[in-house]
């Protein structure tokens, strides 16, 4: 089969691969038919993820129809259309009974982390979904079986295996409620949709914040977001501090370790020291009111020198954060986008043969053509 694989850093190339085959009883095989390409893949691609070997297979965001499955399964059945979560989970541990499945104990034999396919050794060496095919583990758990009977496009249904229940999350964890004034830092996918809960959750102004201008438009124009350009972590922190009257109830990192980066910062990436950029989160501990709540949603993925700690502790700032548990979540964003209240689908600004990977990842990355989301079809 076809698949985009990782050659190095900064290289990617789409090749044949050998066709996933069924391993375990309730693994399941999937034929692709949409899969998204990630902010998070963009770290990986940048070579700032540990442990990810040369022709692995990337991707973690599928939508497809089932081709095989095994023996003991009985979810879903051959010729089904179903999403996949991006986070690889059993359903039985302790983690998944109770909320968490994306720190799932028995996914990953690699590390103490939970697994997610298409992400590096680390994350637990499962190929990834940017593929004509995809091996689905736990296959009585993780695939949500889309209704016979719904009229959702792939465009909608495909967000549903990571940007809305992580979205969700996003604005759910740290508590937004009814009267909060939320910022959300970065107008990404996740940042862009995560507005759009913030709102459905009651909040009473949403101020979103970027760099780049087209992103800050989208924002205003579908969102009906406040906007603030993004130029620095003291200048754009005061600055929030002073639109809100003291600081915002709830401030969302949605941007991570790819960050604008101090020269500092660069030099300690590229010699591993650690993982990118602290600008989002410094911003937050400026913009958020004391006794407030900053949510991590982007990835950050090591230890970081100069954590702003002290600015945390002294305000008595609430940090929460994470990898989102997207199961549980995927019934409830389906439920919102069928009554309407919710579509995701203005963000797909770019649909792409599997075989343009490369030119969608450059686009993605370089924020080309006004791209904000990017779905790939095998």
């Amino acid at each position: 089969m076809k698949a985009v694989t990782y050659q190095g850093a900064h290289r990617i190339e789409v090749k044949e691969v050998p066709d996933p085959r069924i391993e375990r009883p309730d693994d399941i095989i999937v034929r692709l038919t949409a899969s998204g390409i990630c902010g998070s893949d963009l770290h990986l691609v940048h070579g700032m993820v540990p442990g990810l070997p040369k022709d692995f297979v990337i991707g973690h965001e599928p939508l497809g129809i089932v081709e095989e499955v095994g023996p003991e399964v009985t979810r879903v059945k051959k010729g089904d259309r179903v999403v996949i979560p991006f986070s690889v989970s059993c359903g039985e541990c302790f983690y998944c009974r109770h909320g968490l499945e994306s720190q799932c104990d028995n996914g990953n034999e690699n590390a103490e982390i939970g697994a997610v396919f298409g992400f590096s050794n680390k994350g637990g060496g499962f190929p990834g979904a940017q593929a004509e095919y995809l091996r689905v583990p736990y296959g009585n758990y993780l695939p949500f079986r889309v209704p016979d009977d719904c009229e959702l496009t792939d465009e909608q249904l495909v967000m549903m295996s990571d940007v809305l229940p992580t979205s969700y999350w996003s604005a759910e964890n740290p508590g937004v409620k009814p009267g909060d004034t939320v910022i959300v830092l970065g107008c990404g996918p996740i940042g862009l949709v995560t507005q759009k809960i913030c709102w459905l959750m009651g909040a009473e102004r949403v101020i979103a914040v970027d760099p780049v201008d087209y992103r800050l438009d989208h924002a205003r124009r579908t969102n009906r977001a406040d906007t603030v350009k993004f130029e620095s972590p003291t200048e754009t922190g005061k600055l929030l501090k002073e639109m809100t009257g003291g600081g915002a109830d709830i401030v969302i990192d949605c941007v991570g370790m790819e960050a604008k980066m101090t020269p500092v910062e660069y030099m300690e990436t590229m010699l591993k020291m650690q993982g990118g950029s602290l600008s989002a989160i410094t911003t937050a501990t400026q913009a958020v009111r004391k006794g407030g709540v900053i949510q991590v949603t982007g990835l950050y993925g090591m230890r970081y020198n100069g954590f702003p700690y002290g600015d945390i502790y002294s305000r008595n700032i609430t940090m929460k954060g994470g990898l989102a548990p997207p199961v549980h979540y995927m019934p409830v964003v389906y439920d919102l986008m069928k009554q309407g209240r919710l579509d995701p689908s203005d963000i797909v600004t770019h649909v792409m043969p599997l075989e343009e990977a490369k030119q969608g990842y450059e686009i993605f990355a370089q924020r080309k053509q006004h791209c904000i989301k990017v779905i790939l079809r095998p």
